[in-house]
C-alpha cells in the first residue's frame, strides 16, 4: 500500500486532485498513473450493473433536429416522449415521468455510493500517513497537502454549509503533525486566516460592529458532527501557530491572532452535545490559546459586560470564568496532568501576570483570606489544597507550573507565598528562584511593576492564630512535649554530639548532603562552607601558636627548651 500509485489511487478515490507528474521518476509515473485510471474506473463502473452503457449513451450527440411526439399509454398512468430525428421516420423512446423518478433514484443511490467510498478512501489514507514513516515521506514528496489544501479551500471558500470534510481535516492535521516542513508550508498558505475561517463557517458565527460576535444564548448546543470537525481545525491550527509562542507578532499578524482569538472565545463558552466532546473541545482551544503571542489575549476581556454571567470589577469575567471550571475538571480527573493540565495552567499564569483583573478576580477564588488555619495546605480540599499538593509532584513540569500560578497569585511576594503554602511546599520554587532569604533579586522583579503595591488583608481567624501557626507546614501544630526537658547540660549536649556524628555518617556514605543557604538566597552543600570555616579556624589557631612560641622563646631560661 506504501506506494506512489496506491496513493494517487487513495487521494484520487477520495477526491484530492493530485497531478502525476508530480512525481520524481516521469517515465515510471505515467506507466503506474495509466493503469490507475484503469483500476479507478473499473471500481467506479462496477458500483451498480449495466453503468457502463448508461455513460456511452449519454456521451452520444445528435446534431439531427428532432421532433417530440407524446404518446400515452392505454391507463393514462404514464406518459411518453417519442423524438423524431428529422424526415426519417425513425422514433426513439425517451424516459416517463416513472423512469425518470427511477433514474434520480438511481442517482442518488449513485452519489450516496460515491461518498460512501470516497469517505473510506480517506480513512485508508489515513492510516497509512499514521502509521507509515515512508508513506509519510512519499506523500511529502508527492506534494499530497496541496491537493489537499485546494480541496479544502473550495469548500470553504464556497459559503456552502460545510459536510463530510472530517477525514480531509484528520489528514491535514496528520500531515502537519507529522511533517515539520508542512507546518511550514501551510503556514505560507496563511493555513491559520483559512482554517480561522473555516471555524467561523462551522460554527455558523456573526459579527457585529466592533470586532464583536453577535451571541445567542437560546441557541441549540452544536452537534456532535460540527465538533468533531472542529476539533480537527483547532489541533491543524495549533500545529501552526504554537511556534509563535512569546514571539512578538507584527501589525498584520496582531489583527490575525486578535481575530482568532474572538472566535476561540467562543469556543469556551458554546454547549456541545455530550460532555466529553465539550471537554475535548476546550482542551484543544485552551492549547491554542497557550500557544499564542501574550499581547493578543487581551481580547479575552474586551467584551462587553452586559448581560455577563460574571463580571469584576466592571470586567467580563465569563472566559476567565470558564478556564478556571476547565482546570478545576482537569484537577479532579487526575490521569495524564503534564498532557492535560499545565497548559491551562501556563494560560492561567501569563494571564494573572499580564491582566491585573484577572489576577484579582482568580485570587479571590483560588486564594481566598485564610480562615481555617488548623489544616494543612496540602490536606485542603479546596483549588488552593489540590495546586498546594501538585507542587511537590513528582513531575517537575506538573510542580513547577503549579507553584508558578500560585506564586503569581501572591504577586511574587515570599511571605504571602509560604503563608498560603507553607515553607516546605514553596521551597522548591524558592530555591529555584534565589529567594530562601526572603529577599527578590533583581532578575526575578522583571513583572513586579504589573502588580500594585503590597497589600493583604487578613482575617480576625487568622490574626489570632498567626503567631501559633508553624510556618514549615503552614498550619496551627498541637502542642509537642519537650524531648529535652528533665536532661542535664552535659546529656543534651552527648545528644548532640550523638546527631552530628550521625549526620555526618550519613553524608560520607553520600546517603544525604546537607545543604545551606547563601547570602543570595540559594542552596549549597553545607559541607564546603563548613570545611571554609574550619580552615579559617585552622589557619587562626597555627597564627596564635607562633605567637605563643616566639613569645615563650623570648622568656630569659627559655630558649633552648622545647615549645609543644
Amino acid at each position: 500500500m506504501v506506494t506512489d500509485g496506491a496513493l494517487f489511487t487513495l487521494a484520487h478515490l477520495g477526491g484530492i486532485d493530485l497531478q502525476p507528474c508530480q512525481l520524481h521518476d516521469r517515465s515510471k509515473t505515467e506507466a503506474q498513473w495509466d493503469r490507475t485510471q484503469t483500476q479507478i474506473h473499473r471500481a467506479e463502473a462496477s458500483g451498480c450493473q449495466g453503468a457502463a452503457d448508461a455513460d456511452v449513451k449519454c456521451a452520444v450527440s445528435f446534431s439531427v433536429p428532432t421532433k417530440e411526439v407524446c404518446v400515452s399509454t392505454t391507463n393514462g398512468s404514464d406518459r411518453h416522449f417519442y423524438k423524431q430525428r428529422g424526415n426519417e421516420g425513425h422514433l426513439v423512446l425517451a424516459p416517463g415521468k416513472k423512469d425518470a423518478r427511477e433514474e434520480d433514484s438511481e442517482k442518488d443511490r449513485k452519489e450516496e455510493d460515491g461518498e460512501v467510498c470516497r469517505k473510506e478512501a480517506m480513512k485508508v489514507l489515513c492510516n497509512l500517513i499514521y502509521n507509515s514513516p515512508k508513506a509519510q515521506e512519499r506523500a511529502s514528496a508527492l506534494r499530497l497537502l496541496q491537493g489537499l489544501w485546494e480541496s479544502l479551500k473550495q469548500g470553504i471558500w464556497s459559503r456552502a454549509p460545510p459536510t463530510g470534510q472530517f477525514y480531509k481535516l484528520r489528514l491535514l492535521f496528520l500531515l502537519t503533525a507529522l511533517r515539520p516542513e508542512l507546518r511550514l508550508q501551510l503556514q505560507q498558505e496563511r493555513g491559520v486566516l483559512v482554517l480561522t475561517t473555516a471555524l467561523e463557517q462551522y460554527l455558523a458565527l456573526r459579527w457585529a460592529e466592533g470586532h464583536q460576535l453577535i451571541t445567542d444564548s437560546t441557541a441549540p448546543p452544536i452537534s456532535k458532527e460540527v465538533s468533531q470537525d472542529v476539533i480537527e481545525i483547532l489541533k491543524t491550527i495549533f500545529n501552526i501557530a504554537h511556534r509563535f509562542y512569546r514571539q512578538e507578532p507584527d501589525e498584520e499578524e496582531a489583527a490575525l491572532y486578535r481575530h482568532l482569538v474572538t472566535v476561540l472565545r467562543h469556543c469556551l463558552l458554546l454547549s456541545c452535545d455530550g460532555a466529553d466532546t465539550l471537554e475535548e473541545l476546550q482542551g484543544h482551544t485552551v492549547n491554542i490559546l497557550s500557544a499564542l503571542p501574550l499581547t493578543c489575549l487581551d481580547v479575552l476581556l474586551a467584551v462587553p459586560v452586559d448581560q455577563a454571567s460574571h463580571k469584576y470589577e466592571g470586567v467580563n469575567m465569563d472566559c476567565v470564568h470558564a478556564l478556571l471550571l476547565f482546570m478545576d475538571r482537569r484537577l479532579n480527573r487526575g490521569q495524564k496532568l503534564k498532557e492535560k493540565l499545565t497548559p491551562v495552567l501556563s494560560l492561567l499564569t501569563e494571564s494573572s501576570r499580564a491582566h491585573r483583573e484577572t489576577r484579582r478576580y482568580l485570587r479571590q477564588k483560588i486564594l481566598p483570606p485564610l480562615r481555617d488555619v488548623a489544616v494543612r495546605p496540602e490536606q485542603d480540599s479546596t483549588l488552593r489544597g489540590q495546586l498546594v499538593r501538585l507542587m511537590t509532584h513528582v513531575d517537575t513540569d506538573v510542580k513547577d507550573c503549579a507553584a508558578e500560578l500560585l506564586f503569581v497569585l501572591c504577586k511574587e511576594n515570599v511571605s504571602r507565598y509560604v503563608k498560603y503554602t507553607g515553607y516546605g511546599n514553596a521551597a522548591g520554587l524558592l530555591a529555584a528562584r534565589g529567594l530562601l532569604n526572603g529577599r527578590r533579586n533583581s532578575g526575578d522583579g522583571q513583572f513586579a511593576s504589573h502588580y500594585s503595591s503590597d497589600s493583604d488583608s487578613d482575617t480576625e481567624e487568622y490574626r489570632e492564630a498567626r503567631s501559633k501557626i508553624n510556618l514549615v507546614t503552614g498550619r496551627v501544630e498541637a502542642e509537642q512535649p519537650d524531648p529535652m526537658a528533665g536532661m542535664t547540660e552535659e546529656e543534651k549536649e552527648e545528644e548532640a554530639r550523638l546527631l552530628i556524628c550521625m549526620i555526618n555518617r550519613l553524608s560520607q556514605d553520600q546517603i544525604i548532603q546537607p545543604m545551606g543557604v547563601t547570602a543570595d538566597g540559594r542552596l549549597a552543600p553545607l559541607w564546603g562552607q563548613m570545611r571554609g570555616c574550619t580552615e579559617e579556624e585552622d589557619e587562626d589557631e597555627d597564627e596564635e601558636d607562633e605567637e605563643e612560641e616566639h613569645d615563650l622563646n623570648s622568656m630569659p631560661g627559655l630558649k633552648d627548651k622545647t615549645i609543644k
